[in-house]
């Protein structure tokens, strides 16, 4: 096939052969939407110097750097989170986007919003997974008075200076894990849950509504009172471990709604195959433990967020905060989770 042509580039695009040839040679009297309009004709239809116009798009683009802090980078979902974020931040066509992803160990609040803080100093806006806590609250008010948006990832903040939150429906997550539970067990029996700890919102609403709906539709499974991992794989095998042993096999589901995952599947692959058959298990988001345990059919469904259009979203709640700075509003962006079982794995 022919190569694409200037003159072919200038029809995909809408423009005149003159405005390409300005742009390709790197005339500065073409407005950026033009520029956009043409690089993106360019990459549609193969045009051999995309590569230039592309380097004209990137000069005229505002420079703008966002901050993510994420939680333990020894765990892959959070490496999962932060490679989608980078990936979101370099695809965007509107801005050259720098990202700045930081992950924290020590999840204590003061750390955290001492990181928090140090991040924003570098950044023009920043994201937060996080516990809420008044310690974190204050960081987000006083970022906010020094013109540092700040936004909530995955789990919500209850400060009001609080530039948005993106993340799923907890409440419709939570009756979900009930729902899966409840039609996949006829047996009386008990129902555990693990959370991480009670000052994440996105687990405790998801506990909530999670027991809301076992109240109204499973009267033959009894809850038992969450218990907390701390997002310790170590202590949610423990817990396991002592639940098998003290339930007398009336043992009927887990729901997993924060960290331990590891765990709680370290000590099923532990258990007699026909007693851990019995047991449904409900737990969230994807990374390769996870898929692991579906594959081996331990768990029986994954409620997860779209890693890449959540990213995308998060990227651009941060740039709709900046231009947004000073109107009072926070934004919610909520996503509709995905629902992987070992059978659309």
């Amino acid at each position: 096939m022919n190569r694409p042509t200037i003159s072919d580039l200038a029809k995909a695009a809408g423009v005149s052969v003159s405005t390409v040839n300005r742009i390709l040679a790197g005339a500065g009297n073409v407005r950026d939407t033009t520029i956009q309009r043409v690089q993106e004709a360019a990459e549609n239809i193969g045009f051999y110097g995309v590569e230039s116009i592309n380097q004209q798009l990137r000069s005229t683009l505002p420079g703008i750097r966002l901050g993510f802090l994420l939680q333990q980078g020894n765990r892959e979902l959070y490496q999962i989170f932060g490679r989608a974020i980078v990936t979101a931040c370099r695809a965007r066509r509107d801005a050259i986007v720098e990202p700045d992803v930081e992950f924290v160990d020590v999840l204590t609040p003061d750390n955290i919003s001492s990181r928090l803080t140090a991040l924003a100093e570098r950044c023009d806006a920043v994201a937060i997974i996080a516990a809420d806590h008044p310690l974190i609250g204050q960081t987000i008010r006083s970022l906010h008075e020094r013109g540092k948006p700040v936004v909530a990832y995955i789990t919500d903040q209850s400060a009001p200076e609080r530039a948005g939150y993106v993340g799923a429906d907890n409440w419709k997550l939570g009756r979900t894990a009930g729902f899966l539970i409840a039609q996949t067990t006829k047996n009386a029996g008990r129902v555990a849950v693990f959370n991480g700890n009670h000052r994440y919102q996105c687990q405790d609403v998801a506990d909530a509504s999670f027991r809301s709906y076992m109240r109204e539709h499973a009267p033959h499974l009894h809850v038992d009172e969450s218990r907390a991992t701390h997002e310790e794989s170590d202590v949610a095998y423990q817990m396991v471990t002592e639940l098998l042993q003290d339930s007398d096999e009336d043992l009927r589901g887990i729901f997993i709604v924060g960290g331990g995952i590891s765990g709680v599947l370290r000590a099923l692959r532990e258990t007699a195959p026909e007693r851990r058959a019995k047991i449904q298990v409900v737990c969230r988001d994807m990374g390769p433990e996870i898929r692991r345990g579906l594959s081996e059919r331990l768990i029986t469904a994954a409620l997860c967020h779209p890693i890449g259009p959540i990213s995308n979203l998060l990227v651009q709640s941060m740039l709709d905060s900046l231009s947004q700075q000073g109107s009072g509003t926070t934004t919610q962006y909520v996503l509709p989770f995905e629902i992987i079982t070992p059978e659309n794995l």
